[in-house]
Formats: C-alpha cells, structure tokens, sequence
C-alpha cells in the first residue's frame, strides 16, 4: 500500500516514521502490528522505489512486501538506511509499544564498520583489507554483544509481546572463481567477517529469547559475481529481487 506522496513528504519532514493501516479487507495477519526497525538492510538501501529518499526506505524492502501481503492491522517502517544501535535506541523503538505483536530489525554492521570495511577492502591491498577486517572483529567479539543485549532488552520492554525476527545479514561475494571487482583472498576475508557478525548476533538475539533469520542460505548462489546476483555490487546491498526472492522468505518464516 502506498502512502499519498504529500503526506509521505510531511512525515519526512518532521522526522517520523511511516505507519500504514490495514486496507478494510485484512486478511489472516489483521491482529498483527509490524514495526520495523534498524538499518539499510531492513530499510531497503539499493531496492529502489523509496517512499523517502532520506532512510532509503524501500517499497520493495522485505517489512514492505510482507505487510502488503499480509494486511496486518498495522505497519510502521522506522529502519533508517546507516543506522546503528544507538540511533535505534533513540529514534526507531519509541514506535514500539504493548500493542506491538511483530518486529523485524537488522541491526550491528554499521556498528562495526560495514561502510569503512568495504571501502578498505576495494581500494587497498589485501592486508589492508584484512587488518581493517580484524579491527571490526575485534569490536564484534568483544564490545557488539553488550550493545545488543542492551538493545534487545529495551525492544523487549516496550513490547512485552511481541514476536521479534531478528534478520542476519547475507554472504556479499562468491568465493572462488573470477570477480572483476574483488579479488578471490578479498572475498573470502569479508564473507568470513559476515560469519562472525552473524554468529554474535544469533547468539544474543537467541539469549533475549528472539527469533534469528539466517539470510546466508536464503540468498546461497546469489551473491555478488554469481550468474544471478541478489545483491547489486554498487551498492553492496540487496536488490529488489534480493528482499523478495531471499530475505521475505527467511523472514516470513521466522515471523510466522
């Protein structure tokens, strides 16, 4: 469903998230209330069709398509494309409340550095690349899973019953073979980087006792150099295709 454009606009304006009611015929989801929240993976950074240019919130992001399908009673889309955990502690959970039965977040690769690493890994050397890599692990293992905690745990108190999915982020390159844009020790380096970020986020969302979607199997054979790629490599995100085809499933059936 889509929002009038001037309306769209005055909500940007004064920096608040857009909440989209259930058309009058709800169907098996109409006691859902969907919030979600975090970063440009949840909001849709590189899927196109924004309802706002400044979160890079997408209509073809995975939250998006799941409450066009599904008529929940409520839809409000917070994630904002750069947000880390703090700018969802400030900004994105005061949408949530006890009426809220579903969340869906990505949240944690900004925290550790996503924009930095990627650039590190494109334009130095593999070392260079690695030695940015092994500073981003360092702050995963050792600082990212307080934060988290201390994330999750406020979520979990502004909506006592809600069902909160919280999405991981995919492999970005194929390993092996011949990538124009970066090489093969590269890939294997930021993939392996994506394998520890995952590992601490499903850890603590599993000890807040939330749900954790794996998007590495959904998006396998779709990563960037593949025949079929999900992921578009000048944006280093999901495309469209990439929140239909991998990550509203994966979501979909975490939520369910």
């Amino acid at each position: 469903m889509r929002m009038p454009r001037v309306l769209t606009t005055v909500l940007l304006a004064l920096g608040l998230a857009i909440t989209v009611p259930a058309p009058a015929s709800a169907g098996e989801n109409a006691g859902e209330s969907l919030v979600a929240l975090g970063d440009s993976y949840t909001s849709g950074t590189g899927a196109g069709d924004y309802s706002d240019v400044l979160c890079t919130r997408s209509r073809n992001a995975y939250p998006a398509l799941w409450a066009e399908a599904t008529a929940p009673a409520s839809f409000t889309f917070a994630a904002c494309g750069g947000a880390t955990i703090p700018d969802v502690l400030n900004r994105q959970i005061r949408y949530l409340d006890g009426n809220t039965t579903l969340v869906g977040i990505s949240i944690g690769g900004n925290d550790a550095g996503f924009a930095s690493i990627m650039l590190s890994c494109m334009l130095s050397t593999q070392a260079g690349c690695e030695q940015r890599l092994d500073e981003a692990a360092e702050y995963v293992r050792d600082e990212l899973p307080g934060k988290l905690d201390a994330l999750y745990a406020a979520i979990r108190n502004r909506a006592p019953r809600a069902r909160v999915v919280v999405v991981g982020y995919p492999y970005l390159y194929k390993e092996g073979g011949v990538c124009p844009s970066m090489g093969s020790g590269k890939r294997t380096a930021i993939n392996d980087g994506s394998d520890l970020l995952n590992q601490v986020i499903a850890d603590r969302a599993a000890a807040a006792g939330f749900v954790f979607a794996d998007a590495r199997p959904a998006f396998a054979g779709h990563e960037i150099c593949t025949d079929d790629p999900w992921i578009s490599g000048s944006t280093i995100h999901p495309t469209a295709e990439g929140h239909e085809k991998g990550y509203l499933p994966a979501f979909r059936a975490a939520a369910s």
